[in-house]
């Protein structure tokens, strides 16, 4: 099975830089996207052979996820039992054989305004997880807005203690992943450095490769052994973040 995320920043503003491309060729089982600003029905976009369900912003213009699949799930929820999800930040598809949830993460912004609402979000995602987990196995996925270690930014030291690298956010990612939980891509690749999939729109850093990676597949413990690959479509533009992926037998 192949699995693709992307925070594409603004759906309709991605579909107009190769978007459509690049989903037609990869033929991903299941596509998921963050970051769409848009209400369902606002974008020209209907592929063939894909059931699409999204989960939008109250706000207009603002956060939402979705996600294209060629299965049609058995059911489809949005947000986090028992916790607000105004935002439209995450998107689950009940599928046999295991849960697919897509998640955009909320930043915790300069100077960690927000930092207190994130960790609410962070501790009720564990929580919802290591529910649907006692089910199923799950593939959580998505702009997850935080480097885990230094080899996951170019430039960790001075960035220590910011938004997105900051000891909260890395401590929550520790607890989700001793709480029965992979990150795919450091579970293939533990000691590539240089891997990112988000990168500033200032100082050349695309260019430069000063970037970070924030953008994840995390899966259960017991489908670890049955990850093939995972990916970063680091060459895909259209957008601040590219594409990453998971190539896994389900």
């Amino acid at each position: 099975m192949k699995l693709i995320s992307w925070n594409v920043n603004g759906f309709r503003a991605c579909l107009q830089k190769g978007f459509g491309d690049f989903f037609l060729q990869q033929q991903a089982d299941c596509f998921c996207i963050q970051e769409t600003k848009m209400q369902e029905g606002q974008a020209d976009f209907a592929p063939d052979g894909y059931f699409a369900y999204f989960n939008s912003a109250l706000k207009k213009g603002y956060s939402g996820t979705a996600v294209f699949s060629k299965m049609q799930p058995c059911a489809v929820s949005r947000g986090i039992e028992g916790f607000p999800d105004e935002e439209g930040r995450v998107l689950t598809l009940e599928f046999p054989a295991f849960y697919l949830v897509n998640c955009y993460s909320p930043n915790a912004q300069p100077e960690l305004a927000r930092i207190g609402y994130r960790m609410e979000f962070e501790d009720a995602m564990r929580g919802y997880l290591s529910n649907l987990d006692s089910r199923k196995p799950v593939v959580y996925c998505g702009d997850l807005n935080v480097a885990h270690n230094e080899i996951d930014l170019k430039n960790p030291k001075p960035n220590m203690g910011s938004a997105g690298f900051s000891d909260e956010e890395r401590g929550k990612f520790s607890e989700l992943l001793a709480a029965g939980f992979t990150d795919s891509f450091r579970y293939l690749y533990p000691d590539r450095t240089g891997a990112y999939s988000w990168w500033s729109y200032r100082f050349n850093a695309r260019k430069n490769n000063a970037g970070w990676r924030i953008d994840y597949f995390v899966v259960s413990d017991r489908l670890r052994e049955k990850i093939r690959d995972a990916k970063i479509y680091a060459e895909v533009t259209g957008s601040d973040h590219c594409p990453v992926g998971l190539e896994i037998d389900l």
